[in-house]
């Protein structure tokens, strides 16, 4: 029994990395202007290779990685927010 117990969280270790590279995938290609499925596609078929990929792949002229960044300006006022009122 012991030795299914060490598969078993070996395993579950294997399934939160699969899903974690998946999750990554998708966020790298929506900010590089793809959509996300294409990055959870890749995250789910080539898994952490997935990550490599998308971040060699170079991001549309208008997507939001070449406008704020990899994640994001933190402090920049948002364009479509109104102004506050003083």
């Amino acid at each position: 029994m012991t030795l299914f117990a060490i598969i078993g969280v070996k395993a579950l270790y294997l399934l939160y990395l699969w899903l974690a590279s998946a999750i990554v995938c998708s966020y790298l290609s929506a900010r590089k202007g793809f959509g996300e499925r294409p990055g959870l596609a890749t995250g789910m078929l080539l898994s952490v290779i997935g990550i490599i990929i998308w971040l060699v792949v170079p991001p549309k002229a208008d997507s939001i990685w070449r406008r704020d960044g990899v994640v994001g300006r933190p402090g920049a006022p948002d364009a479509d927010a109104p102004a506050p009122d003083h």
